[in-house]
Order: C-alpha cells, then structure tokens, then sequence
C-alpha cells in the first residue's frame, strides 16, 4: 500500500467533486458527519455508565468528540515522523490528521441503544426470528442470517455513512474514500467472518468481527479499490487488508474508553479513588507531578490528562516499530497492546471487567435494555409482514398498520425484499436513543 493512494480525496458516488481552496475535503467530511442526525443522537445513547442518573458521566457523543481529539493528536504525531522519513509529503501531516478525526467522529455512529447490549439484543431477537421462521425472518436466504443474528453497530455504521444519509442510496454523505478506509476497523461481510473462524485461529486473519453488509459490500469495494486496498482470497472466501489508518482511530477509541470508564466509575462512586488513582498513576508512568491541594476529582482528572498523554506516545512508538506490517497489511494487533504500555491497559482491562462491567446499576439497564429492544422489534415487525404479504406495496397496508407507521416514522421507501425489511427494521431500532426506545417500547405494549 502508498500513500498516494491511501490518503484519495475522491468523494464516493462523487468523482466530480473538487475541493475549496480555502477547506479540505476531509474537514468537510468532519462536518457533514457532525451535523448529522446520527451523530446528534448519540447524546442520548450509552457509552457504559447508564445515563439520566450522574450528570457527568459519558455518553457516545461525547466520547466520540474525545476520541477525535485524541485520534487526532496521534495521527498527527504519525503524519509528522512519515515526513521526516519521507514517506509522505510536507503538509500532508495535516491531511492524515483530519481523515482520522473525522473516521473517530463516525466510529460509533452506528451503534444502537443500551450500549453493545443493545447489539446483543437486536441480534437475539434475529435469531429467535430466524429459528422460529417467523414471518419475513422465515423467508431471508440463511447466508444472509448471519448479519442480522450477530448484529453489528460498526456494519451499521458504515451503512449509515455510506447509503442511507443525505444522498440515500448514493453513496451517502459521500465521505472521501481515504475516511471510509479508515472507519473500516473490519473489512469484511458476515458470511465471511463466520467462514473464516478456521482460519483465524490458525493466524492468518485478526478480524474479531465484520464490519460491512452484504448489500454494502460494492460500496465498500469502490473505496478500497481507489485507495489500494490489497483482496486477499482464502478458500471462498474473500476480503481486505486494513487501511493502516484503521490503527490510529482503533487507538484513540482503546486510548479513551479503557481510561475514561475509570474516571467515570470514580464519579459515580463504583470504584474507590485509590483503585482508580492507582491504575492511572501506573498508565501515566508514575509521574512526579504532585496533587497537593487537589481535591479527589481533581486528581483523577490530572492522572487522566498524564495518562492519554503517555499513550498517546506509546502508540506512536508501536506504529513506528510496526510500520513495515501496517503497511503491509499483516498486523495483527492493537497500537495499545502492542505499545510500551500494552501491560498497563490489560490491567485496566481487567479491572473493568470485573468491576465495572458487572456493576449493578449496568447490570439492570442491559437486563431493562434487552427486554426494551425486544418489546419494539415484536411491536414493527407485523408491520413488515404484513408488507410483504401484500407485495410489498404500502399503500395496501391496512388502517391499523398505516397508522403504526405514521406514528412511528417507518421508512418503508427502500422495503422492497425480505432482506430489506430486515435492514429497515434494523435501521429503525438501531438508530434510537435510549429514552426514545423506552417511550416506544411502552406505547406499542400498551402500557
């Protein structure tokens, strides 16, 4: 892979677009993403915390402003060493730093409610569907299940970018195809994660999931094929290798969760203040500043500032020792676990796990969450049977089933398959916040 390539300004679906001179085509891309509807939901969607209860807790789009800041600062760090070893241009630094932000802005733009519970649950309801042959469900071609029962926000999320926002269809917010390259953490479709799961083990391929419907997947192609993407083809199976951007925005992402829901587990009092300090001293390599006078808070918030500092230069000494694998598109693991302070954030990972994630107050909203996303799925998805059983041909829904669609805002335009009514009904739940989900959950159970 190159960079020339790698770094393509060419819009998707938009070739004739040429850029201002006075703003790039990358920091346009930033905007059309943050003006967005999906992305102003994510006010109201959970990071890890459940919301409404501590003012100050994070939610998604908050994280995802921090994790454009932080993918930013090592982007650029990144871009500034590839100009001392020439392997870019002068200026092109800024490029790289604004392709990542942008990607860190979409990263999560496609996740659903209740957090990545809300993705366990859509897909449990797809598989109960499924197994049951309910409706529609019952007459998706089974290659097809697989995207729908394992339910994917980072395939939603490229679905959200690249067709069903602004231009619908056609090709979407018309990102630049070097920011589609590095939002797609996973190059692949369902049916070949879940062909490949031999492979995997055997080392050839790092995906933990996929990252692109099978309806998305010529999208997908278009921006790989400009950008230089190598296709690699093991068995039936095929994909892509990994834009080597993809790292950079994956670090951010790691950098800011793993040490934010420690913050926040401090504020809401699940973690005391010296687990919490402890692990953030360790991150932020022991510094010597010191916290007198500083109230609890504000040291946790000055351990928190030390410690994106350290990882960010810890994932850019991981890129540099990597570089010749990123680029070739071999390497198998995160800049953060692969970085000086890759044992530190296990430790972190750890304690999360046992501490955080476990906690009773997260604990009761993935149980209300799950029951929630369940009540909304059973309550649409008549609506679409119905659809199909009348050809699929809205204006010959009957009176009931019209008025749940105007109630509700079903976007049944695109409804013309099985398997797009299931990406409809998809779009719909996915695309709710947290409070809004529960409002519908109680109005079509009658409650």
């Amino acid at each position: 892979m190159d960079w020339t390539s790698l770094l393509s300004n060419e819009r998707l679906r938009d070739r004739k677009y040429s850029e201002a001179r006075n703003r790039s085509i990358f920091t346009q891309d930033y905007d059309r993403i943050v003006f967005s509807e999906p992305f102003r939901r994510l006010a109201n969607k959970t990071q890890v915390q459940p919301l409404y209860e501590h003012d100050h807790v994070h939610h998604r789009l908050i994280h995802s402003i921090e994790v454009g800041s932080v993918g930013r600062s090592l982007a650029m760090s990144i871009g500034q060493w590839l100009v001392e070893e020439d392997e870019i241009a002068a200026g092109e630094e800024n490029a790289i730093a604004n392709i990542v932000q942008a990607a860190c802005a979409a990263h999560d733009i496609g996740n659903p409610p209740f957090g990545h519970s809300g993705e366990a649950s859509i897909g449990a309801w797809f598989a109960r569907a499924f197994d049951e042959a309910r409706g529609v469900c019952g007459d998706l071609d089974p290659e097809l299940h697989p995207q729908f029962c394992h339910f994917e926000g980072n395939a939603q999320g490229f679905r959200i970018i690249a067709r069903k926002e602004m231009y619908r269809n056609d090709g979407g917010m018309r990102l630049s195809k070097a920011v589609l390259g590095a939002f797609m953490k996973y190059p692949l479709s369902a049916a070949t994660h879940a062909g490949l799961s031999d492979y995997r083990s055997a080392g050839y391929f790092g995906a933990k999931k996929f990252g692109i419907f099978n309806s998305d997947l010529g999208l997908f192609a278009e921006a790989a094929s400009s950008l230089g993407l190598p296709q690699i083809a093991v068995g039936p199976y095929q994909w892509w290798r990994r834009h080597p951007l993809v790292y950079v925005v994956e670090a951010a992402d790691d950098i800011c969760y793993n040490i934010v829901d420690l913050e926040d587990a401090f504020t809401t009092g699940e973690l005391p203040f010296d687990v919490v300090r402890e692990a953030l001293f360790n991150l932020a390599e022991k510094p010597n500043r010191g916290a007198q006078g500083m109230t609890q808070a504000e040291e946790i918030a000055l351990l928190r500032a030390l410690s994106i500092g350290r990882a960010i230069d810890s994932c850019l000494e991981a890129f540099k020792q990597n570089y010749g694998e990123i680029m070739g598109g071999t390497f198998g693991q995160g800049l953060v676990e692969a970085g000086r302070l890759g044992a530190q954030f296990a430790a972190i990972r750890a304690l999360a796990k046992a501490r955080i994630f476990t906690a009773p107050r997260k604990t009761e909203l993935e149980v209300s969450g799950y029951r929630i996303i369940g009540n909304v799925l059973d309550g649409i998805a008549p609506i679409y049977d119905r659809l199909g059983a009348k050809g699929w041909d809205a204006e010959a829904l009957d009176a009931h089933s019209a008025q749940v669609v105007r109630v509700l805002g079903l976007d049944l335009r695109d409804v013309r398959s099985p398997e797009t009514a299931l990406h409809a009904m998809g779009d719909f739940v996915s695309g709710m916040t947290d409070r809004y989900a529960l409002r519908i959950s109680r109005m079509l159970s009658g409650i």
